[in-house]
């Protein structure tokens, strides 16, 4: 039984550009074009993502439809009465171009309101990509789709707060 042992004989990093396999055929070392994805969708034909952002979590549903934004059971403008936190949700929607396109109905519990922004602009990045799976890479690549996992930190004891030691006194 003669085993026959292939040796590299690549010589540069130009002779990476082809690779043959164990059966000697030629491989080109392309990108192979990105998997598609396909779209998520329940049976009342709406993409659900969970957002998550400092410890608020939102829970968001999307659907097509003329740009109505709910948050629990509240319109955006009353949930979200300063105009940064709706710039924020909107945020996804002008990335890819929907605005005023789908109707969002979210769900917010825990953290403030700056928290609560934050989860459902991620909500609705993650869900958008769901329901329409070639806008992934716009809004990937503006960022919306990394959940930020910086919390606050706990307090300790024998500490005023996290890490503030109380005030010291010589007397």
């Amino acid at each position: 039984m003669s085993d026959t042992i292939q040796t590299d004989q690549r010589q540069s990093l130009a002779d990476l550009g082809t690779i043959q396999d164990t059966s000697g055929t030629r491989l080109e070392s392309s990108n192979p074009p990105a998997p598609i994805r396909e779209q998520e969708i329940d049976a009342y034909g709406r993409a659900y993502a969970t957002g998550k952002r400092k410890n608020a979590i939102a829970r968001v549903w999307l659907k097509p439809g003329t740009g109505k934004i709910i948050v629990n059971g509240k319109d955006q403008t009353v949930y979200f009465a300063r105009p940064t936190l709706r710039l924020v949700i909107n945020q996804p929607f002008d990335i890819a171009e929907r605005r005023d396109q789908y109707d969002v109905m979210c769900t917010v519990v825990g953290g403030g309101l700056s928290g609560q922004a934050g989860a459902v602009k991620h909500g609705i990045s993650v869900a958008l990509t769901r329901y329409e799976p070639a806008l992934r890479t716009v809004v990937k690549q503006a960022g919306f789709l990394t959940r930020d996992p910086r919390v606050v930190e706990r307090k300790k004891y024998g500490k005023a707060k996290a890490r503030r030691s109380f005030q010291f006194s010589k007397r």
